[in-house]
């Protein structure tokens, strides 16, 4: 079976990884300060905080951006349900804001006409990059601000992604932006992830809540220090460290980060120029854009060819692992306990009746392009 995703494992980051076993430092050490500095340096952010994954991120940036009871923060529905969840462990209540016809991403006409009509402001805005595209950043995050909205960026599918240039994580349109390492994820550090900010008061706040909101700053506590040994806990904070033997992963997959990405773009290029003739479409990448292409997805009419279900059974029954990405958020039995329903949301809803995600990796071969394409062919035709 070709996995959607799967990871690329080299001699270089085994020794990473070895080094580490080897040191005195599993965990709380240097491998994590030296993994925070490359992710920095590759997006062009001034902080990044690791963490032990990109739900961890999510819950961190939302209690940094202050969302808490009484609030409301703001997603897409067509994302993996933490994008949402993160508000909800900080107490506070969720609404989507439909997707865009093209690029699938949070619409930013659509956060227009909801913003006009809200009687509440959101307290965060998570704007997900679907699939590696960062959405349309610049007039989402003008809106959000004329609000007075945090805006987070979930980039868990997009790091090494890129608007005219400016790589994504570097938060020219936002507050915080979090990023994926799980082994699917463009780069791996098993699991784990990470949040970059700009802002020195966001970043101490992620620091403290990482790990149980200690402090060990002389500065930030509350009380004279009783020795070297002291240390306050100066609010409720989390155990989300990620450790030194996952961050050696890290740094030794982001070396490498430019070759996955250009492999990524030229197996999507591949795909594009071999589906052309088939009555389906893919994720449309502006121009100036550069998607990271975490996922190649595509939407295909498949109630004229079977029904969609079907389409699946024959792709996986050729041995071709396709998934979806995802069902929407409000149609999850959770949320439709807090009172969403369906037609909700109906470019998300249409967008899920004819999704589907191609095999996508930098392992991938010839062979398993001509086996997903022919499989396809074999249903659409």
């Amino acid at each position: 079976m070709i996995p959607y995703g799967h990871q690329a494992i080299s001699d270089q980051d085994i020794a990473a990884v070895v080094e580490v076993l080897r040191s005195d430092f599993l965990t709380q050490g240097p491998a994590v300060e030296r993994f925070e500095r490359a992710l920095a340096e590759q997006c062009g952010a001034k902080h990044a905080v690791a963490v032990s994954s990109a739900t961890a991120a999510l819950h961190l940036a939302a209690l940094a951006a202050g969302v808490g009871p009484g609030d409301t923060v703001w997603t897409s529905p067509v994302t993996f349900v933490a994008s949402a969840n993160c508000a909800r462990y900080c107490g506070a209540n969720v609404d989507f804001v439909d997707i865009d016809p093209i690029t699938w991403n949070l619409s930013a006409g659509a956060l227009e006409e909801k913003l006009a009509r809200a009687a509440q402001r959101p307290k965060a805005i998570v704007a997900v990059h679907l699939g590696g595209l960062s959405c349309d950043m610049e007039p989402i995050a003008r809106m959000a601000r004329a609000h007075g909205s945090v805006v987070i960026e979930d980039a868990s599918h997009a790091v090494g992604a890129s608007v005219g240039g400016v790589p994504v994580g570097k938060n020219a349109h936002s507050d915080m932006t979090v990023f994926s390492f799980h082994p699917v994820k463009i780069v791996t550090t098993c699991e784990g992830g990470a949040i970059t900010t700009n802002r020195d008061d966001l970043y101490e706040r992620l620091v403290s809540l990482r790990t149980h909101g200690i402090t060990r700053d002389p500065k930030r506590m509350v009380n004279p220090s009783h020795g070297s040994w002291y240390y306050e806990q100066l609010e409720l904070g989390f155990n989300y460290r990620l450790s030194d033997v996952h961050a050696a992963l890290g740094t030794s997959q982001l070396t490498r980060l430019e070759a996955f990405i250009a492999r990524r773009n030229e197996l999507a290029g591949e795909y594009q120029r071999r589906l052309a003739k088939l009555p389906l479409r893919w994720q449309q990448v502006p121009a100036g854009a550069r998607s990271a292409y975490h996922l190649f997805l595509i939407r295909a009419d498949w109630a004229a060819h079977g029904g969609q279900r079907a389409a699946f059974e024959s792709m996986r029954a050729a041995g071709v692992g396709v998934n979806l990405h995802y069902i929407p958020v409000h149609l999850q039995p959770y949320y439709a306990q807090l009172g969403f329903r369906p037609g909700d949301f109906p470019e998300a809803e249409a967008y899920y009746r004819e999704a589907m995600t191609l095999p996508l990796h930098v392992q991938m071969t010839e062979a398993n392009l001509e086996l997903i394409v022919g499989a396809l062919k074999n249903i659409l035709t």
